[in-house]
């Protein structure tokens, strides 16, 4: 059997780290296994889904790693959604209803006044065909509700129900359908909803393990009920913790929080955004993992946590600098190129920087002081001004090499007498700007005889 997962976002908004988690297990599950993951819009709302949305999807899951072996759009598939909407009608398991939202309302107000869970009562399945057609003449139109198997023979007679299942996160889950409303699964425009949608394509297209939020645990006792009321055989399920941000709060598409375009546009490395989206909140350790393949075989979803998480961007930092420190340059040259950082020595640049770098685009900082001269940040102290004049006069001649800098600094030391911090500081500003900063002896080279000698000061 080929395992087969889907991610299925709804297109009206950006995708966030919280979304994102659910896309990376899905992807990382599928990896592991040699399985195959499908991206699913949930855009049948159609006055919120929005293209630019999906297409911002794509790219984001793209700069991630995630490839999908198709994309699908549930807005296309309505025909499928009409032949299994008649399936359920003819089976006598999905009827219309007619109350209107402030009726619903009232009613729920009663139960609850009478000590009794307020859930749908099924009125409507006391209505006649006469009924039915008198409240249509009247202009109204049904919402259409899936009848739960939560009875024997009486609809009026709820009896527990217990559905269950082994979780993948959880282990045994089970969910009681006599605590629940009949879930609606046609809107009175005649528009799907996403209990019923995703039902349906998970079905058609094959999924064999559906690995979501463990929001959705009780929704996954209605969805259970209706795959077998269509005779279809029900996946496996997983359901892991949600996300915070930092403070606790819940993450929004909306409010654009912890977006992943966010993240990419403030230089993280798709790894990092990986590694800790995926491995907080369970028992391995939170470390920088350098590709998918490795975080594959440390990942496990029974390992997560049943509390939610929170997701600190600035956790990101330490994780971000560990994948620069060991970016080998074949995979940081077209991007160092996309900043401008292109020549015979730029390699030798980037071995040289890149241990000290947070943002491969903060190599810019480098070049530029190896390119045109130091920064600004900083400036010789008067006393040192005659100092650091006089090291420079000990340069030694070329040909340079990573032993020039010790060469050079030997013979300053035996000249002068500073050693330690007075001695290699003010040579550092002078030749860079910074009081950090990258081993001066792998920087010396770079600069050379005469592109040394021009800062002196």
């Amino acid at each position: 059997m080929t395992i087969i997962v889907r991610f299925a976002p709804s297109p009206t908004g950006y995708i966030h780290i919280g979304n994102t988690r659910i896309a990376l297990f899905n992807w990382l599950f599928a990896l592991k296994n040699n399985g195959q993951f499908i991206l699913r819009f949930d855009d049948t709302d159609t006055a919120r889904s929005k293209a630019e949305y999906a297409e911002a999807t794509i790219a984001d899951l793209e700069w991630l790693g995630i490839d999908p072996v198709r994309i699908e759009h549930q807005s296309k598939r309505i025909p499928i959604y009409d032949a299994a909407a008649e399936t359920l009608k003819a089976a006598g398991v999905l009827y219309p209803c007619y109350e209107t939202a402030e009726e619903l309302e009232r009613k729920r107000k009663l139960r609850l006044a009478r000590r009794l869970p307020p859930i749908y009562g099924r009125d409507a399945l006391k209505l006649t065909d006469a009924d039915r057609a008198k409240l249509e003449a009247e202009g109204r139109r049904p919402h259409w509700r899936f009848l739960l198997p939560n009875f024997k023979e009486d609809p009026f007679s709820v009896a527990r129900t217990e559905v269950h299942w082994d979780d993948l996160v959880h282990g045994r889950e089970t969910v009681d359908l006599a605590s629940l409303s009949d879930p609606v699964l046609v809107r009175e425009d005649g528009t799907y909803l996403y209990t019923f949608t995703s039902v349906v394509d998970d079905i058609d297209m094959g999924i064999t393990h559906i690995i979501r939020g463990n929001d959705h645990i009780t929704n996954s006792g209605v969805q259970i009920s209706i795959i077998e009321a269509l005779g279809a055989k029900v996946p496996e399920l997983g359901h892991i913790n949600l996300l915070t941000t930092a403070s606790g709060e819940g993450i929004s598409k909306r409010t654009g929080a912890l977006s992943i375009g966010s993240l990419r546009r403030d230089g993280y490395e798709p790894m990092a955004v990986a590694s800790l989206a995926v491995l907080i909140g369970t028992s391995e350790s939170v470390v920088a993992v350098p590709d998918m393949g490795s975080l594959a075989e440390i990942f496990d979803p029974a390992a997560t946590s049943k509390s939610a998480s929170k997701f600190d961007p600035a956790d990101l930092d330490a994780l971000n600098r560990a994948l620069i420190h060991a970016m080998p340059y074949a995979q940081a040259r077209d991007r160092l190129a996309a900043l401008g950082i292109e020549g015979d020595r730029t390699e030798e640049l980037w071995l040289a920087v890149r241990g000290n770098l947070s943002r491969v685009s903060d190599a810019v900082i480098w070049w530029n002081i190896v390119k045109n001269g130091p920064a600004s940040d900083e400036q010789l102290v008067e006393e040192d001004r005659d100092f650091v004049r006089a090291a420079f006069d000990l340069l030694p001649p070329e040909p340079w090499s990573r032993d020039t800098w010790k060469q050079w600094t030997d013979a300053v030391k035996a000249e002068s007498g500073r050693k330690g911090k007075p001695l290699f500081m003010p040579l550092r500003i002078a030749l860079t700007g910074l009081t950090s900063g990258p081993e001066l002896a792998d920087l010396l080279p770079l600069l050379g005889r005469e592109g040394t000698l021009a800062r002196q000061p």
